[in-house]
């Protein structure tokens, strides 16, 4: 029942309450943390007695990131298919093929390792929760091995079988294994189903038979939609009330007034807008039409190989026209959201004590000093 005080807090930022303006946001502050969680929260000069006490020297502390969209779990290198793009090769839906090939030939060894040490670079950047998602493996066994191994390095595990057919695959052959036996077998591992309703990969009648089958399983729903064009995956995700619909570069006025009112959260993934160079999220649009919102760094190895939450918030705000409030609830409390996770991304007495310690006075200096490594210490559940 050992306590730790932690004072010298220059700004801690809880997110506590229902909206960032509805926030606690205390200046010279202090947390006390007992049995992995926050036992009490003030003012430095009011702060309870513990057993062990550490000064933060004047640092900011806000939650640890919550990223709700990543593919962790993959084996090879795309740096040559990113070279090209970058020099004019459109990005298109099936670039994916060349990490499935890779990781079906690899071990679940492998695998793991390589998905733990993207999960440890994730933590060193403050990501306290994360996401991830099958989809490289677009077969049974792989699929199943990905999840499994998903489990192992993820707080949530996502089934994303449906993110592209694979080449010389019957079309109706691959929907009915995605939607029975594939489900099936990953259920035990997965909170979610996911579809890549995209040109390329699948149509929204497809999208929405992946997804009723997933419902059905029991599982959150998940969508990737309007990345590269009008998809109707927008629309179809508020029809079916799905947790998120994740991309959302392509939204019409339709889309929004859809989005609003469905309590679908649209998930900005500002790093593979760059990547891609597709038109940035408009995410002043959809917050100001009531739509909620999260930021992740959708971690993968085509379009986004990054695990820094904290390079995508500064995107949002200095290119997406989101206020640093904003941006970062959208990166703890919108993802945990989107996660079903109600625990995390806050910073509350009961609550776990996943902190995230920056080497700066305020948690501003995150987009005021962009691309700068700003995190001193992360602590996950109290450790």
């Amino acid at each position: 029942m050992t306590s730790e005080l932690l004072t010298g807090i220059a700004e801690l930022t809880t997110f506590d309450g229902p909206s960032p303006a509805a926030s606690t946001r205390l200046t010279d502050a202090a947390i006390v943390v007992q049995e992995g969680r926050v036992a009490w929260i003030g003012s430095a000069g009011s702060a309870p007695a513990a057993d062990v006490r550490t000064d933060l020297g004047g640092r900011a502390v806000l939650p640890g990131w919550v990223d709700c969209h990543t593919h962790l779990v993959f084996a090879g290198d795309r740096a040559a298919e990113f070279e090209a793009r970058l020099a004019g090769r459109p990005y298109s839906a099936g670039g994916s093929a060349t990490s499935v090939a890779a990781t079906r030939a690899a071990s679940d060894e492998a695998l793991l390792a390589a998905a733990r040490r993207l999960r440890a670079e994730a933590l060193a950047g403050g990501t306290t929760t994360i996401e991830t998602k099958t989809g490289y493996g677009l077969d049974v066994a792989t699929e199943t091995r990905l999840a499994r191994v998903g489990r192992a390095v993820a707080d949530s595990v996502t089934f994303l079988g449906a993110h592209l057919v694979p080449p010389g695959t019957d079309r109706r052959a691959y929907l009915d294994l995605v939607t029975g036996p594939m489900l099936t077998a990953v259920r035990p591992f997965v909170d979610a189903v996911d579809v890549f309703c995209e040109t390329g990969a699948f149509d929204v009648d497809e999208s929405r038979e992946v997804l009723l089958a997933g419902r059905a399983a029991g599982l959150r729903l998940r969508v990737h939609g309007n990345q590269l064009g009008a998809s109707g995956g927008v629309a179809l995700a508020a029809e079916l009330g799905a947790a998120s619909v994740d991309h959302v570069n392509h939204v019409s006025a339709a889309d929004l007034d859809a989005l609003a009112g469905s309590g679908t959260t649209a998930v900005l993934l500002p790093a593979a807008d760059l990547s891609t160079r597709e038109p940035l999220a408009p995410a002043r649009r959809l917050l100001d039409a009531g739509v909620p919102l999260a930021i992740a760094s959708n971690c993968n190895p085509g379009s986004s190989f990054t695990t820094s939450v904290a390079f995508c918030v500064a995107t949002a705000v200095l290119q997406q026209r989101l206020t640093v409030a904003e941006a970062l609830w959208a990166a703890t409390r919108g993802g945990a959201a989107v996660l079903g996770l109600q625990d995390a991304g806050a910073i509350r007495v009961g609550g776990p004590a996943d902190l995230h310690v920056l080497d700066a006075p305020s948690a501003v200096h995150l987009v005021y000093r962009p691309g700068v490594p700003l995190t001193e210490r992360v602590m996950v559940g109290g450790r």
